[in-house]
């Protein structure tokens, strides 16, 4: 455990943190992607421009050929569903595709407030479909959702969407501090107010507002934390930090995940932010949630997690 790592960055991210002020989506793009630019990617993966679907999206794949194993990452960056893009969200799509050698497809869904719920959704699972599809003849068994905030919220309401369209589920998701309620009730909104180094309430309510439209977020594709059946998902792994107001989102949807049988495993790491896999080296407990995000990816698409350099557990991997 490194307390003293832990507190160096959350007094580091304190002083950088300004509050909230509405400004116009197109500034708030244009902030996160230079924030998210700051993150280094991890060296020995290569990035090829793709399309699925008919959207963007970029293909990340072991620079090695001779560490690249079967199946796919389908990644759904974060941003509130209003900002971000594959390569905002690239540090930790890089990350577990060094770790598990399995390559990684990242999506460029479409943003709100051009266009709100569920116009993302609808990307993720035409995505999903195209990989499925009879004549790619791709096993649905050897993909993997995973995600990153709102990218969370994605993997998993994918898989909801994918189940009620009647196609066949992927064989796992990971979720990296996800937004799993819409209509914001969870108790840690409330009592990581003066916690939470990254976001507040009102910032929020003012991006949730950008995808909902006016929509009612207690709709179980907005909200699953709360609402609908979670019955018949594949497996799942949250990450979460217990400095985050969504925090409480991940906690519950665990709960209800137990209620539906639906494997689960609900990862807390204490003392961290938003989303801190992002932090790498200048976090030991970063490196450490990803070798464990990527041995549970790596048991679920029925391969031996990879052995790199980047892997730092303490644990043996078999």
């Amino acid at each position: 455990m490194t307390w003293a790592q832990r507190r160096e960055l959350d007094k580091m991210l304190r002083k950088e943190a300004n509050g909230f002020t509405p400004v116009p989506v197109e500034r708030m793009r244009a902030g996160f992607a230079a924030m998210m630019a700051g993150f280094p990617i991890p060296a020995g993966v290569r990035r090829t421009p793709t399309e699925l679907a008919g959207r963007p999206a970029i293909r990340v794949e072991p620079e090695d050929a001779g560490t690249a194993r079967p199946g796919t990452i389908l990644y759904f960056h974060g941003g509130s569903f209003a900002l971000g893009s594959p390569e905002t969200g690239m540090v930790n799509t890089a990350g577990l595709v060094r770790r598990t050698g399995v390559t990684a497809i990242s999506l460029d869904y479409r943003l709100a407030p051009e266009h709100p719920f569920p116009a993302a959704i609808e990307d993720c699972l035409a995505a999903y479909r195209s990989l499925v599809d009879a004549e790619a003849g791709t096993d649905p068994a050897s993909i993997a959702f995973a995600g990153d905030s709102a990218g969370g919220n994605l993997a998993v309401t994918t898989s909801l969407a994918a189940r009620d369209a009647g196609l066949p589920l992927p064989a796992a998701i990971v979720a990296f501090s996800p937004g799993l309620d819409l209509t914001r009730t969870g108790a840690t909104m409330t009592t990581k107010a003066d916690i939470d180094p990254y976001f507040t309430a009102e910032g929020m309510a003012y991006t949730g507002g950008m995808y909902l439209a006016g929509q009612d977020p207690a709709q179980p594709l907005l909200s699953p934390a709360v609402l609908g059946g979670l019955a018949g998902l594949p497996p799942v792994l949250l990450q979460v930090g217990t400095n985050e107001l969504l925090l409480d989102d991940a906690v519950r949807f665990a709960a209800r995940a137990v209620e539906a049988e639906v494997d689960v495993i609900l990862d807390v790491t204490a003392g961290v932010p938003h989303v801190f896999q992002a932090f790498g080296d200048a976090l030991d407990e970063a490196g450490q949630a990803l070798d464990r995000a990527a041995l549970f990816l790596a048991q679920h698409l029925g391969q031996p997690a990879a052995r790199t350099a980047a892997t730092r557990s303490e644990y043996p991997i078999v």
